[in-house]
């Protein structure tokens, strides 16, 4: 049985970080993309980040650009994700989750760890 775990999560001040981790456990294939999503107060579940097998390619949403790193390391089923300059509106529940054929379908997800940025 497959499992996602995330960690990281916390409160912290507009303009901090945070690095968000997520380990996979129950894995008997190596995704072919792990991903994080965000949910926030009111709003449907969107797109963060995606890294694929290798570490490359790198994906990420216009909101996160620049300010977020997402990588890898299949050696211990783990994706993180490194959150630089945090605003407000990154609030949410951040959610990791596996594409196991790259094909778009996120097959497995996390139960989610909250990130909250106060003014």
């Amino acid at each position: 049985q497959v499992q996602l775990v995330e960690s990281g999560g916390g409160l912290v001040q507009a303009g901090g970080s945070l690095r968000l981790s997520c380990v996979a456990s129950g894995l008997t294939f190596s995704p072919d993309a792990m991903g994080w999503f965000r949910r926030a107060p009111g709003k449907e579940r969107e797109f963060v980040a995606a890294v694929g097998r290798s570490g490359v390619p790198t994906i990420y949403a216009n909101s996160v650009k620049g300010r977020t790193t997402i990588s890898r390391d299949n050696t211990k089923n783990t994706v993180n994700l490194q959150m630089n300059t945090l605003k407000p509106e990154d609030t949410a529940v951040y959610y990791c989750a596996a594409d196991r054929y790259g094909d778009g379908h996120w097959n497995y997800w996390g139960q989610g760890t909250q990130v909250t940025v106060s003014t």
